[in-house]
C-alpha cells in the first residue's frame, strides 16, 4: 500500500518535458506558416508596404483595398447562407432523439454566440486560408454543471504533426495560450510557475502589448490505444509543471476526457494543399496582382506629383534672386544686369505618363477581379451595358458558383463540428437542461433535454460503448439574401396562380412537386398534402351514412321502375287504338 502512494503519476515533469521538446519540434515544422500568416494580416490591415518597400525614398505608398474589397465580399456571401443543422436519424426507432436534437442543436449554439464565431472563422480563413473551430467541454459553464464551449482559434496557437494531411492522425496536438501567472497561482494553489516554457508567434500590433506577466500555458491532446480502442487523453502544462492530465485522473485514466476519441478541433481549409491539413487563402492568391496595382499606383501619382510641381534650371553665374522667385507670395523678383531673366532660369520639363499604363493598371484590376471571382455583377454592378435586373441576377448566380463550392465546405466542416456537439452531448448531459426551443410559426416551447435517448438502451451495454443511436448532420442554409427571399415569394406566388394550393387539384400538384427543386419543398408537399387530406376529411363527413344512400338509392330505384311500367302501359294502349282503326 505504501509502494502504491509513493508511485509517480504516469503524467509528470518528465513527460512533460518530452511534451515540451515535441512541441518545440512541431513549431519548427510549421515555421513558415506562421512567417505567411503574420505577413498576411498586415496585408489586410493595408500595411504591405512594409512588405514591398525596397527603400524609404519619399515616393507615395498607395494602399489600395482592392484585395480587401475581395475578402469583404467573400465574407459577405459567407454569412447570406449562415448554417443550420438539420439531424436526421438512421433507424426508424430514433426519430424522436433526431426531432429533439432539431431544435437543441440552434438553441446551443445561439447560447455559444455562434453566430460571431462563425464569422471570426470565416475572416480567419479568407484572409488566411484555414478556419479552425474548437469544440471542447467547459465544466466551469452553467455555475458547475458544464456546457459545450464553442471558440473559433488560431492557428499561431496550434500546433500538430508535420506531414498529417489530417489532424486525426497526428500523435500529439497542442494548443497554447498566454495567461495571467497570478491568476494561474489563485487558480491552481502550490503550482511552481517558473523556468522555461515556449514561445507563441505574435503579430505586428498597432498597440504596445505588454507579455511580461504571462506565461503560456499548453493544452496537451494525445492518443492512447486502450484495447480496440484508441482514447484522446489531455493534459495542462505550465512551465514543465503539469498542472491537470486525464491520466493522473481516476476518472478518465483508462477512458480518456471525450468518449468521441477525437481531437476537439475542426479544420476547414479553403484552398488545401497536400501534406498538410491547412490551406492558402485569398490573400496569398491575390498577392501579387495587388502589388503591381500599388507599385503602379505608386508610379502614376509620382509623375502626378512632379508635374504639378515645376521644377527649375538656374545658371550659378546668374542675376535672378532665387529666394524671391520661389516664394509665390512676393509681387516683384529682383534681379541684375541687361538681357533678359529667362536666360538665367528654364522650366525643367516632365513628361505625363502614355495611356497605355493606365490600361496596364485597369487590366491588374480585372485581374485580380478574376483571379478571386470578385467580378461586377458579383456585386451589383452593370457591366457591359446590361441593366435589366434578371439578367444582372443571371450574371450573379452564374458567376457565384466559386463562393457556392466555397460555402459547400465550410457546411462540411460546420457538419463535423456538429457531430462533436451531438457526442458532447451524449456524454455529459446527464442532468436535465431546459431550452426554449422556437417551432413552426413562430410557437415557442420549453422542453427539459437529457442524454437518455442518445445513449445505449440495452442495459447490459456500457453506455460509453455499447451499441447507441447514430445520426446524420445535413446542413441547410437558415439566413439568405433579399434577392434569394424575392425569388422565393415570386415562386410561392406562381404556384398559387397555378392552383397548385387547390385541394380539388391536389393529384396533378402532387406530381407536378415531385418533379421540382427549391428550397422549402418539402414544406410545400406536407401542405398539400394536408390539405387534401383535410378536404377528404370534409367530404366523408358531408357525405350520408351508407344505410341512407342505399335507401335512397332504393327509392330512386323504384321511382325509375315505376315511371318505365306507366310507359309500356301507355305505349300499350296506343297500339291497341291504332289496329282498332286500321
Amino acid at each position: 500500500m505504501e509502494q502504491q502512494q509513493n508511485q509517480s503519476p504516469p503524467i509528470g515533469r518528465e513527460q512533460a518535458a518530452a511534451a515540451l521538446r515535441t512541441l518545440k519540434a512541431y513549431k519548427a515544422g510549421k515555421a513558415s506558416l506562421e512567417r505567411r500568416i503574420v505577413e498576411n494580416e498586415s496585408w489586410w490591415r493595408l500595411r504591405h508596404w512594409e512588405q514591398i518597400r525596397t527603400k524609404r525614398d519619399g515616393d507615395p505608398e498607395p494602399a489600395s483595398a482592392w484585395l480587401q474589397n475581395c475578402i469583404a465580399n467573400k465574407h459577405a456571401d459567407a454569412m447570406d447562407n449562415y448554417p443550420s443543422p438539420f439531424v436526421i436519424p438512421r433507424e426508424p426507432g430514433d426519430a424522436q432523439a433526431a426531432s429533439e436534437l432539431c431544435g437543441i442543436l440552434p438553441v446551443l449554439l445561439e447560447q455559444n454566440d455562434y453566430e460571431q464565431v462563425y464569422s471570426d472563422m470565416w475572416w480567419y480563413k479568407l484572409k488566411n486560408g484555414t478556419g479552425v473551430t474548437g469544440v471542447f467541454w467547459n465544466p466551469e459553464k452553467c455555475g458547475g454543471l458544464g456546457d459545450v464551449d464553442i471558440r473559433q482559434l488560431d492557428l499561431l496557437n496550434l500546433f500538430w504533426e508535420p506531414g498529417v494531411k489530417d489532424i486525426q492522425a497526428s500523435a500529439n496536438f497542442f494548443s497554447v495560450e498566454l495567461m495571467d501567472r497570478d491568476f494561474l497561482l489563485s487558480r491552481y494553489p502550490g503550482a511552481v510557475l517558473t523556468g522555461g516554457g515556449t514561445d507563441v508567434t505574435q503579430y505586428v500590433y498597432d498597440d504596445a502589448v505588454d507579455t511580461a506577466g504571462k506565461v503560456a500555458v499548453i493544452d496537451w491532446y494525445y492518443k492512447r490505444r486502450t484495447g480496440a480502442r484508441t482514447v484522446v487523453h489531455y493534459a495542462k502544462l505550465c512551465c514543465g509543471t503539469v498542472l491537470y492530465a486525464t491520466e493522473n485522473d481516476p476518472l478518465y485514466r483508462t477512458r480518456g476526457f471525450y468518449d468521441h476519441g477525437a481531437y476537439p478541433f475542426v479544420f476547414d481549409a479553403l484552398f488545401p494543399e497536400e501534406g498538410a491539413p491547412v490551406g492558402y487563402g485569398y490573400v496569398d492568391v491575390c498577392k501579387s496582382p495587388q502589388t503591381q496595382i500599388d507599385r503602379l499606383n505608386q508610379a502614376i501619382l509620382k509623375n502626378a506629383v512632379m508635374a504639378a510641381r515645376p521644377r527649375w534650371f538656374v545658371r550659378g553665374d546668374g542675376s535672378i534672386n532665387e529666394e524671391e522667385y520661389a516664394d509665390w507670395n512676393r509681387d516683384f523678383v529682383h534681379y541684375h544686369g541687361s538681357g533678359s531673366p529667362r536666360d538665367n532660369i528654364s522650366q525643367v520639363d516632365v513628361h505625363t505618363l502614355p495611356d497605355v499604363y493606365i490600361a496596364i493598371l485597369n487590366g491588374k484590376i480585372n485581374e485580380l477581379k478574376e483571379t478571386s471571382g470578385n467580378r461586377d455583377f458579383n456585386q451589383g454592378s452593370a457591366v457591359s451595358g446590361v441593366t435589366a435586373a434578371s439578367a444582372i441576377a443571371a450574371l450573379q448566380e452564374a458567376g457565384s458558383k466559386l463562393s457556392r463550392d466555397m460555402i459547400k465546405g465550410a457546411y462540411r466542416a460546420y457538419a463535423r463540428m456538429c457531430y462533436l456537439v451531438i457526442e458532447l452531448l451524449r456524454q455529459f448531459y446527464d442532468a436535465p437542461r431546459c431550452f426554449r426551443i422556437t417551432g413552426e410559426g413562430g410557437r415557442e416551447a420549453f422542453t427539459h433535454y437529457t442524454n437518455a435517448a442518445l445513449r445505449p438502451q440495452d442495459a447490459h451495454e456500457d453506455a460509453r460503448f455499447g451499441k447507441h443511436p447514430v445520426f446524420d448532420v445535413h446542413v441547410r442554409p437558415c439566413a439568405v439574401g433579399a434577392y434569394s427571399r424575392v425569388t422565393q415569394n415570386e415562386l410561392a406566388l406562381r404556384l398559387y396562380q397555378a392552383g397548385v394550393f387547390d385541394p380539388a387539384r391536389s393529384e396533378p400538384a402532387l406530381t407536378a412537386l415531385s418533379m421540382m427543386d427549391f428550397e422549402g419543398k418539402e414544406q410545400v408537399l406536407r401542405e398539400v398534402q394536408k390539405r387534401a387530406a383535410e378536404t377528404a376529411d370534409k367530404l366523408k363527413l358531408a357525405a350520408p351514412p351508407p344505410e341512407a344512400a342505399e335507401a335512397r338509392l332504393t327509392q330512386g330505384a323504384q321511382a325509375d321502375l315505376k315511371k318505365a311500367a306507366q310507359s309500356k302501359i301507355t305505349a300499350n294502349a296506343h297500339e291497341r287504338a291504332e289496329v282498332k282503326l286500321a
